[in-house]
């Protein structure tokens, strides 16, 4: 049998055809993909809801202050606004905040140099693993504002205390996450890194640290609100540090003045603080790092 005759075992042959495909504006309303409805588009969009959440909130703020009616207790939403809006504009409430964010800033900085010398320390020796587990255990979930009578018999009434206190805020919390990060990075990262003669130092910047990085941004998210906490609390308890006061000094002055709406605007800035903080700061580090490697989603 000549190798071109086909038999009857032999599948059929399906002829090959192309069908020429129709220009999008050829395309009927019918044939092409509908468009997303407006309200699912708007749904969509993260800052719109969370903008119609405040909004909701400051509308019922408003009308529970009106059925109150008592604006020592409780000053209504706008009324808040009015005294916030003045104080900016009149600059004492920037003064107040430019206190508290410098002595913020140089406890925090403080703290995050502790941890990563501690956690360091941790990751070369064992005796340095035994020491953080130990420390961490013991003054982790103690309060930093328990320590702040001894703060200020060491260090008296200044920013000495609150720089302490903000380091023991910081340096627990974010160690304990440093640590935790660098232990969970596969070991075959770190072969890795040893196939490519990375070791020492090089070995630690350009694979510990990129493969903890999500933990050690959320050891430093937390000691940022801790930090923030504590010292808006410090400065109700002892007030003003070297003769300037905070922001935590300008809600308890406030309070004894019986401005509420004043105290609701310092508290209103403690709140706007945090969220500039954590929307322009740490998710600007997460966007461009974790989020852009594909390490979060």
């Amino acid at each position: 049998m000549s190798a071109g005759t086909a038999t009857k075992w032999d599948p059929p042959v399906r002829p090959e055809y192309e069908l020429p495909l129709a220009p999008a504006a050829a395309l009927t309303p019918s044939q092409a993909a509908p468009a997303s409805p407006v309200l699912e588009r708007l749904g969509n969009q993260g800052w719109l809801r969370k903008g119609i959440l405040l909004l909701v909130i400051a509308a019922l703020w408003e009308a529970l202050a009106r059925w109150a009616d008592n604006d020592l207790l409780l000053p209504g939403f706008m009324q808040t606004a009015r005294a916030l809006v003045e104080g900016v504009a009149s600059g004492e409430l920037p003064r107040y905040v430019g206190v508290s964010l410098w002595v913020l800033l140089q406890g925090y900085l403080a703290g995050v140099l502790g941890a990563f010398l501690l956690t360091s320390l941790a990751m070369s020796t064992r005796i340095g693993r035994d020491l953080l587990e130990t420390l961490t255990a013991m003054f982790n979930p103690l309060p930093a504002i328990a320590l702040l009578p001894l703060a200020l018999l060491w260090f008296g009434l200044g920013t000495g205390s609150l720089i302490f206190v903000l380091l023991h805020s910081v340096m627990w919390p974010l160690a304990l996450n440093m640590y935790a990060g660098f232990r969970s990075v596969p070991d075959t990262l770190r072969m890795a890194g040893r196939n490519y003669g990375l070791g020492g130092a090089r070995m630690f910047t350009h694979i510990l640290v990129p493969a903890a990085l999500p933990a050690i941004l959320s050891g430093l998210k937390i000691g940022w609100a801790f930090a923030w906490r504590t010292l808006i609390a410090a400065e109700l308890v002892f007030g003003t540090t070297s003769g300037k006061g905070g922001l935590g000094w300008y809600i308890f002055q406030s309070r004894n003045e019986l401005f509420t709406d004043k105290v609701f605007a310092g508290l209103a800035m403690v709140i706007l603080i945090g969220l500039l903080f954590e929307n322009l700061v740490f998710q600007s580090v997460e966007r461009i790092t974790v989020r852009r490697w594909g390490m979060q989603r």
